[in-house]
């Protein structure tokens, strides 16, 4: 690794950016959708617990859906900045993908969203919940499109190069239905979907183990850990139909994390090694044999293909795409381990009554933050050398910048992060550190009418996200004038 490069600078930036990025629709593509289970569950149930946290949930989520649009413009400037022959060449493929993005999922989470924060007492229940669900959707939505681009540059299909050099599109179906999309769709909705129950589950563990009684804690824990028992699992799958997908169309991809620089029958699985690039083989493994085989062809004694059968200039970095491919594993089984210790006791009656569990959903509350930067860090680095894989070279694709152009503006990316992202993202676990409040009794909104006259929205009714004000500074006295 050259420090002094610009092309590794572009790409440390672009990494930096997206990473910070992505852990905001990780969280929100999740809660979005927990917050319209909140709401469902409320209006059919009639229990003012279930509105009680989701008045809870949606500050957190008004907060991470903030940073993740301001850090997504962000992100995209750069595909001009430092990708900009990239940008040319791959632009008439994928900036309608984004535009569509725009038109749809921005546009319905816009739509709805000051509905779902703000509109409760205003538009009744049922116009609130399907607002509720509308951002939902949109925030699915956005991921689709989202992963419709990426797909495309993994596995291009559905296109054309014209005299220009350009990729133009000769199906859009095609292209968005590219042979990796629907694997890598399915696998990051349910990442997220991970993501936000392991954060919610945490959040109600650390509360039980406060006080076993809360109401609000137990209704939290009691859907994480739902969801970890049947979620867990089928990402496991996921995972694996995603991964021999990889290994039909990138080959060199699953070589490098799996660390099998030799082609072989009966190839090992690697729990443990370091992949040496210069020596061109694994050091100091700790393998289960034929293993490796069995996952990638169902076979005990399948071949499967090493990094020799690529020119060094052609193969990615073996040593990081194998450590990160293993804790985004060891994380997905975890996850998949404490949903069934949760069912257990659920089983014995004591889900809230143990410890050892409440501790062990607390310690993994990041765990999907991590195993979301370990699968793409293995996405886009196990692309490489390629931005459009097999067809355009990273090094063809970057903006002519120098170096010190290039690395200024990365530690200035780096410091206004720290500040800004890093004040965010303490406000939301303030917030998350707030005991849920038990349910009230519900008091029907009753506005006075006079004929003719429609009333003012009273202040009591700005719905609830009153409490964000304090992360602006604003006061209720403040309001008032």
């Amino acid at each position: 690794m050259d420090w002094t490069d610009p092309i590794f600078l572009a790409r440390v930036q672009f990494a930096f950016t997206v990473s910070f990025h992505f852990l905001f629709p990780a969280l929100t593509i999740g809660l979005a959708s927990y917050l319209a289970v909140l709401q469902g569950l409320h209006l059919w149930t009639g229990r003012q617990i279930y509105h009680s946290l989701f008045n809870y949930w949606v500050k957190v989520f008004a907060v991470a859906f903030a940073m993740g649009v301001v850090s997504g413009i962000v992100m995209t400037y750069q595909f001009g900045t430092n990708w900009s022959v990239f940008s040319d060449r791959a632009g008439p493929v994928i900036g309608p993908l984004m535009a569509y993005e725009v038109f749809t999922a921005f546009f319905l989470e816009a739509g709805f969203l000051g509905i779902m924060l703000f509109g409760l007492n205003r538009v009744g229940r049922g116009l609130h919940m399907f607002a509720t669900v509308m951002v939902a959707l949109g925030t699915a939505f956005s991921a689709f499109w989202i992963l419709a681009v990426n797909s495309w540059m993994q596995t291009p299909a559905g296109h054309a190069i014209n005299e220009a050099g350009q990729f133009v599109p000769t199906s859009y179906w095609d292209v968005i239905f590219n042979p990796s999309f629907p694997y890598r769709f399915v696998h990051t909705l349910l990442a997220a979907y991970l993501t936000t129950a392991f954060l919610v589950g945490a959040v109600g563990a650390y509360h039980l183990l406060r006080d076993r009684n809360n109401e609000g804690a137990r209704i939290m824990f009691s859907m994480a850990m739902w969801m970890a028992v049947i979620v867990a699992p089928l990402q496991i799958i996921a995972g694996d139909l995603h991964g021999l997908n990889s290994y039909e169309h990138q080959p060199a991809k699953i070589a490098a994390l799996e660390g099998h620089f030799e082609t072989q029958a009966g190839a090992p699985f690697y729990i443990i090694g370091f992949p040496d690039m210069e020596a061109e083989t694994t050091r100091y493994a700790i393998s289960i044999p034929k293993a490796g085989s069995l996952i990638l062809t169902h076979e005990l004694n399948g071949v499967v293909k090493g990094l020799k059968e690529w020119p060094p200039e052609d193969r990615p970095y073996a040593p990081g795409l194998f450590w990160a491919f293993r804790i985004m594993v060891l994380i997905g089984f975890l996850m998949a381990a404490v949903g069934i210790w949760s069912a257990w006791l659920r089983w014995k009656g004591r889900l809230y009554d143990s410890p050892g569990l409440l501790r062990a959903a607390l310690y993994m509350g990041p765990s999907g933050f991590i195993a979301v930067l370990a699968g793409w860090y293995v996405t886009e680095v196990g692309r490489q050398p390629y931005t459009v894989y097999g067809l355009l070279r990273t090094v063809e694709s970057a903006s002519p910048i120098d170096t010190p152009g290039v690395a200024t503006s990365l530690l200035a990316f780096f410091v206004i992060y720290m500040i800004v992202f890093g004040a965010g993202t303490v406000y939301i676990i303030r917030l998350l550190g707030h005991r849920p409040e038990p349910a009230e009794p519900e008091l029907p909104h009753q506005p006075i009418r006079t004929a003719g006259v429609t009333p003012a929205p009273a202040l009591a009714d700005e719905g609830p996200l009153e409490d964000l004000d304090e992360f602006s500074g604003a006061k209720g006295g403040e309001r008032g004038a």
